[in-house]
Parts: structure tokens; C-alpha cells; sequence
């Protein structure tokens, strides 16, 4: 059976939850690949992405058609569909803004520059952390005082805000100023955005509470 992938039309049609789990299955294929598995079943591939084999199949028919009966998947050809698809096959120049615990962890993580994101400006207006350099994947950044963001965010495609709430919307107006127009921020606070601009909010406080509440959903579902 031959490969086909959607045409570029299809995008518009991709649900949001689909495109949310691209980036799940193409870690797990990254670690395939580096294992050097060459061909993954459907079921394997959905049992360690954490989701069943048929909605595997129906996030990946929205892109086209991969698998081959008997055979499964192609691990390297697969992966590059799905790192082409979400615009990840050339490197992503990021800027983090906020460089205290989070920033300096997010800055730290190993997982952008194997994934193809480069952290390639970290922001702060801490005098104690501007000047100082910074271990990411991609060697040492040095972290630069507020002034520099709009110059820094031009050269980049994705800010980051790890920020104090109070600061969140300032730096998330000045990105979009830059010309950013995707942006993840871990303030708790919703930031208003132009149409064009794309934001996910990862409130960690708020994520806690939606797993601590499982328990007593649990209890007064039994009760």
C-alpha cells in the first residue's frame, strides 16, 4: 500500500485535541527512532502514547495514510511527517522571559533542543540574574536585561512568559509588539491576545488542584 500524506488544505479540519497529541506521539517515536526501532505496530505506538489504538489511527488519517498492514508504521518517515506537520523540522528559536526557579528550569531542559526548539534568549530584570549564563541544550545563554526582549523576540518564533502574574500581560504585549505570535505562559492569569496570536496557559497551581480533586470525585461518585 502506498503512503499518503493529506494535503495541506487539511489543516484547517485537524481538531484542536488531535493537535495537542501530535507532539506526544512524536516524542514517543523520537525514542523509538533512537533505539533504533524501525517499525512500531499501532497498538504499541497508542499503548505507550497513552491512548487507544483507534484513536491513534484517526489523529494520524488526518494527516493521510502511513501504515501498512502486517508491517505497522515507519518509525523515522512517520516522525518526520508529524515534526513537518507542527513546523518543527528546521529549528525554533524560543525566549524565555523570566529566568527565577521555573525560567531557569525550562531554560535547563534537555527536551527542546531534542525536540528542534533552541532557547535563544533568556530575559530578566533581576540585576542579580542579568549577566549570568545559562546551561540549555544548545550550550551557554547569557540573560539579558528587559530592555533587550523586543530585540531578542524578533529573532524568535515562540516566547515564553515565567513571570509574576503582575508582569505576565506587560511582557505578553511587548512579545506580540516583537511580532511573536505563539506564546506559552505559566501565569495564572488569562492574557488578552490579538486573534492572530496563539496562546497556551500552563497554570501549574490550577492543574494540582484538577488532580487533587480526582480523589473526592472518586469517594462522592461511590458514595
Amino acid at each position: 500500500m502506498s503512503l499518503h500524506i493529506a494535503p495541506e488544505r487539511t489543516r484547517s479540519v485537524v481538531p484542536g485535541a488531535t493537535v495537542q497529541r501530535l507532539p506526544v506521539y512524536l516524542h514517543v517515536l523520537a525514542g523509538l527512532r533512537d533505539r533504533g526501532v524501525a517499525t512500531v505496530s499501532s497498538a504499541e505506538l497508542a499503548a505507550v502514547s497513552g491512548v487507544t489504538s483507534a484513536k491513534l489511527r484517526k489523529d494520524l488519517s488526518y494527516l493521510g495514510s502511513f501504515g501498512r498492514r502486517g508491517v505497522g508504521y515507519d518509525v523515522d518517515y512517520l516522525h518526520s511527517v508529524i515534526a513537518g506537520w507542527l513546523g518543527i523540522q528546521q529549528e525554533i528559536a524560543v525566549v524565555i522571559v523570566g529566568v527565577g526557579n521555573l525560567g531557569h528550569a525550562l531554560a535547563s531542559y534537555p527536551g527542546f533542543a531534542q525536540r528542534g526548539f533552541s532557547v535563544a534568549g533568556l530575559v530578566d530584570i533581576d540585576p542579580d540574574l542579568v549577566g549570568q549564563r545559562v546551561q540549555t541544550g544548545d550550550g551557554m545563554v547569557l540573560v539579558e536585561p528587559y530592555d533587550r526582549l523586543t530585540a531578542l523576540a524578533q529573532r524568535c518564533q515562540i516566547g515564553i512568559i515565567a513571570t509574576p502574574d503582575a508582569s505576565a500581560q506587560g511582557v505578553c504585549d511587548q512579545l506580540v509588539q516583537a511580532g511573536i505570535r505563539e506564546i506559552l505562559s505559566f501565569a495564572s492569569r488569562v492574557l488578552v491576545v490579538p486573534d492572530d496570536v496563539q496562546v497556551r496557559h500552563i497554570d501549574l497551581g490550577a492543574e494540582l488542584s484538577v488532580l487533587a480533586s480526582r480523589p473526592r470525585r472518586t469517594t462522592a461518585v461511590s458514595a
